[in-house]
């Protein structure tokens, strides 16, 4: 079975090139930061877009209060 990670941006190349290192967190450190690049790659869940708007309408109104309550 492959490997989801390198299939998802680390070539073998590059993982091959941290295995040989001197460094022995080069490899782990190869397969976060492809991990990173898959990660940043997905979309943004709707459910996630939609909470966020909330928090956006919800502090737009607070600062609107605010306004109003030092106006009286």
């Amino acid at each position: 079975m492959k490997d989801p990670v390198d299939e998802r941006g680390v070539g073998e190349e590059e993982t091959a090139r941290a295995a040989r290192g001197s460094d022995p967190n080069g490899l782990i450190g190869s397969k976060l930061k492809a991990l990173y690049r898959a990660i940043e790659q997905e979309p943004v869940p709707d459910l996630f877009i939609d909470l966020l708007q909330k928090l956006d309408d919800a502090e737009a109104l607070s600062r609107t209060d605010d306004k109003v309550r030092s106006v009286v």
